[in-house]
């Protein structure tokens, strides 16, 4: 095996453990906090300039995809619980809800910066980067990892975790997640841009849909089947658009072999 890309394997596997240990001793709240001081190990062990980290602002255009991907999962699962009849808003307080959703994004973005987003789509992509590794294989292996890593929570925390049977798909869909937000740091260079995308997502799925055994705004129960991370609509409209951005990066990329 490649020297390098077991260091990887290493680097993952104690952000796995180490995200264990605190879910094992009460601090899973924190236990996202742990990958920074790790994220700052790795890079100091093997110096990548700001570039390979992710660190840049990104366009605009980069932004609109970022968002692209919350709203558009979700607000197709939101109107299909409503037809479907499994939603009732009639009780929703929505300026509560806004201002939870803006709240959620405003913490969550700095923090996905310097943790998971650090992490995955800043260290180990940039690391893996540096090593050779092609961009397809890279985006798969943070997506893995990145599910891998959220095992701890869901399996150890009783509270964050969905029901047992619907551990699978989250776990599936986390992989296919992390896949799509490798894509976007792929094309805009920025884990700015993945973690502004990574935060709508966390506030649209908290605030509207719940998360673990807490119901969301939108008082849908039948989380197994529209839930956006546990259930097969979610996973199912992951899929579709994984597959879309990766058919558009693709041409992108030959395009840009062509040009140079």
């Amino acid at each position: 095996m490649n020297r390098a890309l077991l260091g990887h394997i290493v680097g993952t596997a104690m952000a796995i453990a180490v995200n264990a240990a605190m879910d094992a001793t009460g601090l899973s709240g924190l236990s996202f906090a742990s990958l920074f001081p790790l994220v700052l190990i790795f890079w100091a062990m093997q110096r990548l300039p700001r570039k390979s980290m992710g660190l840049a602002m990104g366009s605009w255009r980069h932004y609109g995809l970022a968002l692209l991907h919350p709203l558009l999962i979700i607000g197709v699962i939101a109107v299909v619980c409503l037809v479907a009849g499994v939603a009732d808003v009639s009780r929703v307080n929505w300026l509560s809800a806004r201002n939870d959703f803006l709240t959620t994004v405003a913490i969550s973005i700095p923090l996905a910066i310097l943790t998971e987003e650090g992490f995955f789509r800043g260290w180990l992509y940039g690391s893996l980067q540096r090593a050779g590794i092609g961009e397809l294989r890279i985006m798969i292996w943070t997506g893995v990892a990145f599910s891998l890593w959220h095992i701890p929570a869901v399996s150890m925390n009783t509270e964050d975790a969905p029901p047992l049977a619907q551990i699978p798909v989250l776990l599936v869909n986390a992989v296919v997640i992390g896949a799509i937000w490798g894509m976007l740091r792929s094309i805009s260079g920025s884990i700015i841009v993945t973690s502004v995308c990574h935060a709508v997502w966390n506030a649209c799925v908290y605030v509207f849909f719940g998360f673990g055994t807490t119901v969301g705004v939108l008082g849908v129960k039948q989380t197994a089947i529209y839930g956006p991370e546990s259930g097969f609509l979610g996973l199912g409209l992951n899929l579709v658009l994984a597959l879309v951005l990766w058919q558009w990066w693709k041409k992108r990329e030959t395009r840009q072999m062509t040009l140079s």
